[in-house]
C-alpha cells in the first residue's frame, strides 16, 4: 500500500503541467459563473458593501459588482480560450507569445495584486487556526468563521487561481520553446548553465539578503515588549499597550520570523541538504529537497499581497517617520520576497536530480 501511494504521488507530481492547466481553466469558468450570478443579483459579491469587521484590505474592497460583474465576465471568456490553447500546447509565435502574456498577467493579479496579509497570516498562524476550528477561539469571537469569513476566503479562492495560472503558464512557456514542461531543461542547452547556477555560493547571498530584511521586525517586537518603544512616538506605544495581548502577538510573529531566519539559513547550510547528529535517528540521512522547497516556496508566493498593502501609503501621502516601526518591516517585506525566492530556487537547482519525465540533469546538477 506505502509503495503505491508513493507512485501515485509521484505520477501526480509529475503530471503537475497538466492538472494545473486544467485547474486555471476549471477554476476561471467557475469564477466566472460567479461574476456573472453577483451580476444579475445573487448574494455574496465578496467586494461589496460589508460591516467593517468583515472587510477585506483587497484592491478590490468597494468596487461596484455592476463593473466587477462584466469585466470577470470578459476575463473568463478569453482565460478559457487560453487555457485551451494552452492544453493544446498549440498556436502561432503570435499566439504563444499573446497566451503567455495573459496567463503571466492572471498569476500576478491573482497572486500579488488582488489579495491582501491574510495569505501571509494564515502561513504564518495556521497552526492556531486549526486550534481554534477544534477547540474555538477564545475571547468574544464565536468560531474559526469570525476570522475566516467570506471576504478572507474568497481571497484565498483567487490566489489559489492565480497559483493555477502561473504553473499553467509556465508550463506552455517551456513546451512551446521545445523545453520539458516538468523540470524546464532544453537538452544539451541548460546543463551547463544549471551546473553554473547550482552552487551553494550562488544562494548565499540571497539567504543573508533575506535574513536582514526581517531584523527590523524582530528588532522592535522585542523591544516593545521589553518597555523600549523603538521606532514608535509616546503616543502609539501607549495605544499598542491596550489591550496588552497585541504586545504578545507581536512577540509571537517574530519568535516565528526569527525560527523562520534559521531555516532559511539552512538553505545554504550542510544541516540543509544531510539532517545533522542532533537530529536522533535521522541523523546523517539526506533531507529530502521538497521538505525544504515546498515550504519555502509557500511562504515566498504568500509574501508579495502584504508587501504591496505595505507600499500603498508611499503613493497615498507617505508614511509616518516618528512611528517608522510600524510600517518599515512592512515594506522591507519586497526585499524579503526576493531574497527567500531565489534562495529557495538555488537550493531547488542544487539539489534537483535527474527529471523522471525527459531523464535530463542527473549526477552533474544533483
Amino acid at each position: 500500500m506505502r509503495e503505491l501511494l508513493r507512485r501515485e504521488a509521484v505520477r501526480v507530481r509529475t503530471a503537475w503541467p497538466v492538472w494545473t492547466t486544467w485547474g486555471a481553466l476549471i477554476w476561471t469558468v467557475g469564477y466566472g459563473g460567479l461574476g456573472v450570478a453577483w451580476w444579475t443579483g445573487a448574494g455574496g459579491y465578496p467586494f461589496g458593501p460589508a460591516p467593517l469587521d468583515r472587510r477585506s484590505l483587497s484592491l478590490l474592497e468597494g468596487l461596484p459588482v455592476e463593473v466587477f460583474g462584466p469585466g470577470m465576465t470578459a476575463v473568463a471568456l478569453v482565460g478559457a480560450v487560453c487555457a485551451v490553447i494552452m492544453l493544446r500546447g498549440t498556436g502561432s509565435p503570435r499566439t504563444r507569445r499573446l497566451v503567455t502574456a495573459f496567463g503571466a498577467l492572471m498569476a500576478v493579479v491573482g497572486v500579488a495584486i488582488v489579495p491582501d496579509y491574510t495569505l501571509l497570516a494564515v502561513a504564518a498562524l495556521w497552526p492556531l487556526l486549526i486550534g481554534f476550528a477544534v477547540f474555538g477561539v477564545p475571547g468574544a469571537q464565536e468560531g474559526i468563521g469570525d476570522i475566516l469569513y467570506w471576504h478572507r476566503v474568497n481571497l484565498i479562492v483567487v490566489f489559489a487561481g492565480g497559483l493555477l495560472w502561473a504553473a499553467a503558464t509556465l508550463a506552455y512557456r517551456r513546451r512551446t520553446r521545445g523545453a520539458c514542461a516538468h523540470c524546464g531543461r532544453i537538452e544539451g542547452r541548460t546543463a551547463r548553465r544549471s551546473a553554473m547556477t547550482a552552487g551553494r555560493s550562488w544562494g548565499r547571498g540571497w539567504v543573508w539578503l533575506a535574513i536582514a530584511a526581517t531584523l527590523p521586525y524582530e528588532v522592535t517586537r522585542i523591544a516593545w515588549v521589553a518597555g523600549w518603544p523603538l521606532g514608535l512616538s509616546d503616543e502609539m506605544y501607549r495605544g499598542l499597550q491596550d489591550p496588552p495581548e497585541l504586545l504578545t502577538v507581536g512577540l509571537l510573529l517574530a519568535t516565528l520570523s526569527i525560527a523562520g531566519a534559521v531555516l532559511t539559513h539552512g538553505l545554504v547550510a550542510p544541516w540543509g541538504e544531510r539532517f545533522p547528529r542532533w537530529s536522533g535517528p535521522l541523523a546523517g540521512r539526506a533531507v529530502p529537497a521538497p521538505l525544504a522547497v515546498i515550504p519555502a516556496a509557500a511562504v515566498t508566493v504568500t509574501i508579495p499581497p502584504a508587501a504591496l498593502m505595505s507600499l500603498g501609503p508611499a503613493a497615498t501621502g507617505g508614511y509616518d517617520w516618528a512611528n517608522w516601526g510600524t510600517w518599515l518591516p512592512g515594506v522591507l517585506l519586497v526585499v524579503w520576497a526576493v531574497g527567500l525566492g531565489m534562495a529557495t530556487w538555488s537550493y531547488h537547482l542544487r539539489r534537483r536530480g535527474a527529471c523522471r519525465v525527459c531523464g535530463a540533469g542527473g549526477a552533474g546538477v544533483a
